[in-house]
């Protein structure tokens, strides 16, 4: 990565785990900086965050954010897109990475989460519903917003593990828009606002998502789009 890459990973990787009420350790925000600096590669980021953080799991989960990336995923739009993020994530605290949560648990939802017995046709719906959508690419960005609040609402409902699925999500759907035309910019995202945001989702009104994500929201391309289409037109234009 360059430089200037490696600096938004960091800044990404350290607001994803704000948004969840996680924060990296002093120790690890340095060495996230000697590393943003050119200084460490990637395998002493990892090896020397880990064996002096205050909080292991915390520390883990910020380095693995950093480097997903590095780690290239087939970006299939399905469950096992969203599994191969989670294990990125999560793989080096336990087994449980990637594996699908077996039982059913509250949420939000007086009817509770997606059943667990039916998450594999779940996520193959909502698969189906982006495939047919063309994965949201070719739209304007009113459209995008709306689209994008939808399924980020659908894929929360199904939430397919036992924990991090908000940390996997919010990956997902920047890969997704990212490959769409747009980019999300989650720094002005703070916890409260995205709890808000789910919460009124989880008992169906997607207002909130769609005004989150229209707030953070911004071209991949912003040149072209600004001089060829205007702001509010996707890049098929």
């Amino acid at each position: 990565m360059t430089p200037a890459e490696r600096e938004s990973a960091i800044a990404f990787a350290r607001r994803n785990l704000l948004i969840d009420g996680l924060r990296p350790s002093t120790h690890a925000m340095g060495m996230a900086a000697a590393y943003s600096a050119g200084n460490i590669d990637d395998d002493a980021l990892i090896t020397q965050t880990g064996s002096q953080t205050t909080d292991i799991a915390t520390d883990t989960v910020f380095i693995a954010t950093i480097l997903v990336c590095r780690r290239p995923w087939a970006p299939t739009c399905d469950l096992e897109e969203l599994r191969a993020i989670h294990t990125r994530l999560f793989g080096r605290l336990g087994p449980w990475a990637g594996r699908l949560r077996a039982t059913d648990e509250a949420s939000p939802q007086p009817d509770g989460y997606f059943p667990a017995g039916l998450l594999n046709q779940g996520a193959a719906s909502i698969g189906s519903g982006l495939a047919a959508e063309r994965n949201l690419t070719s739209l304007d960005r009113p459209d995008f917003v709306d689209r994008l609040a939808y399924y980020y609402d659908e894929l929360g409902f199904l939430h397919p593990f036992d924990r991090g699925n908000a940390m996997t999500l919010r990956i997902f759907a920047s890969r997704l828009a990212h490959d769409a035309g747009w980019d999300l910019d989650w720094g002005s995202v703070d916890r409260h606002t995205y709890q808000e945001a789910t919460h009124r989702a989880y008992l169906g009104d997607i207002s909130g998502l769609r005004s989150l994500f229209a707030t953070i929201i911004r071209p991949v391309n912003p040149t072209r789009i600004f001089l060829i289409a205007g702001w509010d037109q996707g890049p098929a234009h």
